[in-house]
C-alpha cells in the first residue's frame, strides 16, 4: 500500500522538522511549504492524505488555506496548529472546514492521535461510510429531514463540537449517534449522559474520575465520562443542567483536551469529540448568567437543529409503520395498521413530546385496538384532536411568535393533565417528558398550583 502524504504549512524550520520526524516515524511521507502560497502550490501539484497548517503565516492567516482545501473538487481534513490561548481561530478555523486542532506547544502524543483520526476518516469514506449513512435510521423525506442528512456527513467529517438543539423527545441523542457512527470514531465508544440526572455534589467525579481516599466514599480509583469515551465521543444531553462550577472545568477539559480527576495531582490527556444538546435556550441562559459564554461559544462550534414532529406531519406515515414494527416484531402483512381517520388525527396534533411522545401513543394503542386496524379512538390523544381539530393557526393580531408558542405549549399540558386526571406523572409520560421536565414547564407557566 501506499504510505500516506501530508503536507506541513509552517514558516518555523525548528516546527516544520519536528512535525516532519514524528509523522516519518509514523510511516507517514510529508511535504512542507513554509507559506500559503507554496501551500497552495503543493496542492495542485501533488494527492495529499491531510494538511496541518500553522494559523500566521507570513504571506496571510491559515484560514485562507483552509478555505481553498474546502473548495477543492476532493477536499482533504486540514488541521489548524494555534498559538496557546488562541482557541477563538481554532473555532473558527472549525466553522470554516476544519477537522481538528493543536495547540504550541505541540503536544506529540496528541498530534499523533490527531493524525490517526484523519487518515481514518479519509481511508473509511466511500463505500464504508456509505453502509453508515442515516437514511434507514433518521426516517423521513421531508425537505428538512434531507438537510439534517447532509448535514451529518458532512459533520462526520470533523471533529468540531456540535451543539444539538430541538425539543424533548425530538430525536437529539439519535442524531448524535448518527454523527458518531460515520465518523472517524465509530470504533470506539459512544458514551451518552443525561446532565440533569446527576446529582451536583458527584458530577466532577463523574466526569473526571477520582482517585482512592479524595473523598468519604473514594474506595478505589474510578474513571471518569471523559476517558470512558477515550478515542470515540463524549454526548452531554440537557448540558444546560450543569452548575456553574462544573461549566468552568468542562471548559478547561475541551481547551486543554486535559482533565484532571479529583483528589489528583496530574492531567491527563484526553481525546474525545464533544456533542451536546439541551431543549433549553442556551443563548437566553447566558444573557441571564446561569450559563457561561465561553463555554457556550466552545460547545456551540457547529449549531444542528432537530425540527419538532409538527413540522414535518408527512413523515408521520412512516415513522408510524417504523414503529409499529419495532413494537410488535411483525413482518408488513401481519402487523396492524392505522385507519384513514385515525392517520388523519396524527397528521394534525401537535406533538409536544414528539417522536417519543409518538412511540408511547402507539405502544398504547396496540393494548387498546381489537382486530388488524388501529382506529381513531384506540388513540390517547385530546377529545378535540380526536374531533379533527388542528393546533391552533398562527394569527399575527394575537402578539409575538414566542407568546404564540406559550399559548399552544399551555393548551397542550392542560389537556394532558385533564385526559389524566390531573395525574402528573401519567400526563408527563403522554407528553413524552420527564416529570422533572414536566414540572420545570408548570413552573415556568405559573400552572404547578
Amino acid at each position: 500500500m501506499n504510505k500516506p502524504l501530508v503536507l506541513i504549512v509552517d514558516d518555523e524550520p525548528d516546527i516544520r522538522e519536528l512535525l516532519e520526524i514524528t509523522l516519518n516515524r509514523m510511516d507517514i511521507q510529508t511535504c512542507c511549504a513554509e507559506n500559503i502560497a507554496g501551500g497552495k502550490t503543493l496542492l495542485q501539484q501533488k494527492s495529499f492524505d491531510l494538511c496541518l497548517t500553522d494559523m500566521q503565516l507570513p504571506d496571510g492567516n491559515g484560514l485562507e488555506l483552509v478555505d481553498f482545501i474546502q473548495a477543492l473538487p476532493d477536499p482533504i481534513p486540514v488541521a489548524v496548529i494555534t498559538a496557546h490561548g488562541s482557541i477563538e481561530s481554532a473555532i473558527l478555523a472549525m466553522k470554516k472546514g476544519a477537522f481538528d486542532f493543536v495547540s504550541k506547544p505541540v503536544d506529540l502524543s496528541t498530534l499523533r492521535q490527531l493524525v490517526n483520526n484523519a487518515l481514518k476518516l479519509f481511508n473509511t469514506e466511500g463505500a464504508v461510510a456509505k453502509e453508515r449513512r442515516p437514511r434507514h435510521m433518521l426516517l423521513g423525506e421531508s425537505l428538512v429531514m434531507q438537510e439534517i442528512r447532509a448535514k451529518i456527513d458532512k459533520l462526520a467529517r470533523s471533529q468540531a463540537p456540535v451543539y444539538i438543539s430541538g425539543e424533548s423527545g425530538s430525536g437529539k441523542e439519535l442524531v448524535a449517534r448518527l454523527i458518531h457512527q460515520q465518523s472517524s470514531r465509530s470504533d470506539r465508544a459512544f458514551v451518552a449522559i443525561n446532565c440533569g440526572a446527576i446529582p451536583h455534589e458527584l458530577m466532577e467525579s463523574e466526569f473526571f474520575g477520582h482517585k482512592k481516599g479524595s473523598f468519604t466514599g473514594a474506595v478505589s480509583d474510578k474513571k471518569g465520562l471523559f476517558q470512558a469515551a477515550q478515542g470515540g465521543t463524549l454526548f452531554l444531553d440537557e448540558v444546560a443542567d450543569l452548575p456553574l462550577p462544573l461549566q468552568v472545568k468542562l471548559l478547561r477539559a475541551i481547551q486543554e483536551k486535559k482533565i484532571r480527576p479529583v483528589g489528583d495531582q496530574q492531567e491527563i490527556p484526553v481525546d474525545i469529540r464533544l456533542l451536546s444538546a439541551t431543549h433549553r435556550n442556551l443563548s437566553d441562559m447566558v444573557q441571564d448568567g446561569s450559563f457561561r459564554q465561553d463555554l457556550y461559544y466552545r460547545i456551540n462550534v457547529i449549531d444542528l437543529h432537530v425540527p419538532p414532529l409538527r413540522d414535518r406531519p408527512d413523515d408521520i406515515p412512516v415513522l408510524v409503520d417504523h414503529i409499529l414494527a419495532k413494537l410488535t416484531g411483525a413482518g408488513k402483512q401481519d402487523r396492524p395498521s392505522l385507519s384513514p381517520s385515525a392517520l388523519s388525527a396524527l397528521r394534525h396534533y401537535y406533538f409536544p413530546g414528539n417522536v417519543r411522545e409518538l412511540e408511547n401513543i402507539l405502544e398504547r394503542a396496540l393494548a387498546l385496538y381489537d382486530g388488524n386496524i388501529i382506529e381513531i379512538d384506540d388513540l390517547s390523544l385530546p377529545k378535540a384532536v380526536r374531533g379533527g381539530t388542528k393546533a391552533p393557526e398562527y394569527d399575527e393580531t394575537a402578539g409575538s411568535l414566542e407568546e404564540h408558542l406559550e399559548r399552544i405549549e399551555k393548551q397542550a399540558l392542560t389537556l394532558a393533565l385533564e385526559a389524566n386526571k390531573w395525574d402528573k406523572a401519567a400526563a408527563a409520560e403522554q407528553l413524552g417528558l420527564s416529570f422533572r421536565s414536566l414540572r420545570y414547564r408548570l413552573k415556568q407557566f405559573d400552572m404547578d398550583s
